[in-house]
């Protein structure tokens, strides 16, 4: 399969504007929060946006771990190939996050929500290191109704590829087990990510719903351990936690199971499922950078899902697909936040 920009590739998940800033050790204790984590705002955390705006030179930019990886998939792949689905508020900052995604080429297809704000996303850089605390607001408000009217079910039956954040699961489960389902009725691809150590932790049945319909699961080392915590599968190896999750049941036969496990600067490991019930594995290096060269490591793990599914949209072998993964991680660290060189680079 080929793109040939007829908007091959749907993602959907939460957009959310990214306020982004310097911090340090104490930032980060002030409002309870962990550098490398990922969490959902509480009373307690809503002085974070304002605050870094005011002390911490924030910079805003759009974020929203699947609008990055859609952004990401759309730098590398022909005009009008990715479409994007989420819901913002009616506000400067929703028109803010629709024209950075046009200038980027990616068409999205909002819901607006007439009561809350558009989501927001505090990210304190402390080093190398970025946490992140999200207050979903309107991207809360996500409903199945706006993915099943006429003009974006269109989208939907037009688009090859699925991608799905598991950020999503805690907005509208059934919108993202809607899009599965239809992957597999159609013998379309579906592409889940883990996104964030909580998503199996605490939306374990709304994870477990969608896995059946997993052709592809991408995570980070980080995510699979939370996993098999909360699956009890009594390992810490990432082989054989990646290797369980090949072999959990499978809606559509006619694709084996691939999971796909980043580890950092370690080589990134596929678990490939065989129709015979073996599993092989994959290793695949990342593309080393000098420690000079990064600017921050936010969207890093975005960029990698963006990079990945281009080359699965374009059908190339799965080993190249998780090295257009690497290269486009690598560009997107040297970027402020989840974002992309220009002008324009081409993957070789």
């Amino acid at each position: 399969m080929a793109s040939l920009g007829k908007f091959e590739l749907l993602c959907l998940e939460n957009p959310l504007l990214d306020i982004q800033g310097q911090g340090d050790e104490k930032l980060l204790e002030k409002y309870g929060l962990k550098a490398n984590d990922a969490i959902l705002a509480e009373e307690k955390h809503m002085g974070l946006y304002e605050d870094l705006l005011q002390n911490h030179n924030a910079k805003l930019i759009a974020g929203g771990a699947a609008q990055n990886t859609a952004r990401g998939a759309q730098y590398i792949l022909p005009a009008d190939s990715a479409v994007y689905i989420g819901c913002v508020g009616k506000d400067k900052y929703g028109k803010l996050l629709e024209d950075i995604c046009k200038q980027a080429g990616l068409r999205v297809e909002y819901r607006y929500d007439e009561e809350q704000p558009t989501g927001r996303c505090g990210v304190v850089i402390t080093g190398h290191n970025r946490s992140l605390c999200t207050d979903l607001a309107a991207a809360n408000c996500y409903k199945l109704d706006h993915l099943k009217s006429p003009e974006i079910w269109k989208l939907v039956e037009q688009a090859k590829v699925y991608y799905v954040g598991g950020y999503h699961l805690t907005v509208c489960a059934p919108a993202a087990l809607a899009l599965a389902e239809e992957a597999a009725a159609k013998d379309k691809i579906f592409i889940m990510n883990l996104s964030a150590p909580f998503i199996p932790q605490f939306f374990k049945d709304q994870l477990d719903q969608t896995a059946p319909y997993w052709d592809y699961l991408i995570g980070n080392e980080t995510e699979a351990l939370a996993y098999a915590e909360s699956h009890s599968l009594g390992t810490t190896d990432i082989k054989a936690i990646a290797k369980s999750i090949v072999g959990l049941p499978k809606k559509n036969t006619n694709r084996p199971r691939t999971v796909i496990i980043t580890q950092g600067t370690d080589p990134s490991i596929a678990a490939i499922g065989k129709e015979n019930g073996d599993v092989e594995f994959l290793e695949v290096p990342v593309h080393a950078i000098e420690n000079s060269q990064i600017c921050d490591t936010n969207g890093a793990g975005d960029a990698f899902a963006g990079g990945f599914v281009a080359g699965i949209v374009q059908g190339k072998p799965l080993e190249t697909s998780i090295d257009m993964g690497q290269w486009l991680a690598r560009l997107s660290i040297q970027e402020l936040g989840p974002s992309y060189p220009s002008p324009k680079q081409t993957y070789t």
